[in-house]
């Protein structure tokens, strides 16, 4: 991995082994994946280095991260060059569609959903249902709340601190 415009998180390193043993679980032996809100690209260089079988389209909406996740991925074979995506812009939309070109057999995203708009939840739907084929998976990982599950009372904090910084966020 280049260090040259790559973003780090650490919550990506403490989560990547956990999410791609389910991955492992869950996903055939190959396919496409479409990875929405890919920030840094430590998610998807980590996947797409212990799942060869898969190609992996990264996407992500902030300016900063294609580069990043360029920098993650490079030498890896198995990863198109990231794109920028805004899940509740229609040019953003539309150019994904044509960038795709085919059906994905998964969608994956993180750690988007808690720190966007509703209305970003509804467009992941949509946009999951729109590209995934048949049996496609969506998978997505972050904190959330579960009706008649107790919240560890550091995501409630977490929520509490999401929703003060903007009120149209918080663990869904």
């Amino acid at each position: 991995m280049s260090h040259y415009a790559s973003l780090h998180s650490p919550a990506a390193d403490r989560n990547k082994a956990p999410i791609l043993e389910q991955l492992q679980r869950l996903l055939p032996a190959s396919g496409l994946a479409l990875e929405i809100a890919g920030g840094s690209g430590q998610h998807v260089a980590h996947f797409a280095a212990a799942l060869p079988g898969w190609t992996w389209q990264p996407t992500d909406g902030d300016a900063r991260s294609p580069a990043s996740i360029e920098a993650w991925c490079a030498g890896l074979t198995n990863v198109r060059p990231a794109l920028r995506l805004d899940v509740l812009d229609e040019a953003s939309l539309a150019a994904l569609a044509v960038a795709l070109n085919e059906p994905v057999d998964a969608v994956y995203c993180a750690n988007m959903l808690h720190i966007s708009p509703w209305a970003t939840c509804a467009a992941l739907m949509q946009l999951a249902a729109r590209h995934l084929a048949p049996q496609g998976l969506l998978v997505l990982y972050g904190p959330y709340l579960e009706a008649d599950v107790p919240t560890s009372p550091g995501n409630l904090a977490f929520d509490a601190d999401l929703r003060a910084r903007d009120a149209t966020w918080g663990i869904r």
